[in-house]
């Protein structure tokens, strides 16, 4: 896995190429979940198996996942990233 260190949940997704839709259709969830996760205004509640489905998709670990989930929330105008540890 590449290193994601001070990425947020977009720069994940623009790292492997992807549009939101194509996260979207891959993973099962609307497409405004991941507009909403990449603004920060939302943090991801996954199942485990779309958890790593994500990991997967994003090429990168799950606390990886976790660092990018609250990148995008200090970034944006979202809820805290409680919970997320």
């Amino acid at each position: 896995m590449d290193n994601v260190t001070g990425m947020n949940m977009k720069q994940l997704r623009l790292r492997v190429k992807l549009r939101t839709v194509d996260v979207a259709s891959r993973i099962g969830v609307a497409e405004s979940s991941v507009r909403n996760w990449e603004k920060g205004r939302t943090i991801p509640t996954l199942s485990i198996d779309k958890t790593a489905a994500l990991c997967q998709l994003y090429q990168c670990s799950i606390a990886e996942l976790a660092q990018a989930v609250r990148e995008s929330i200090a970034q944006g105008d979202g809820e805290t990233a409680e919970g997320l540890d």
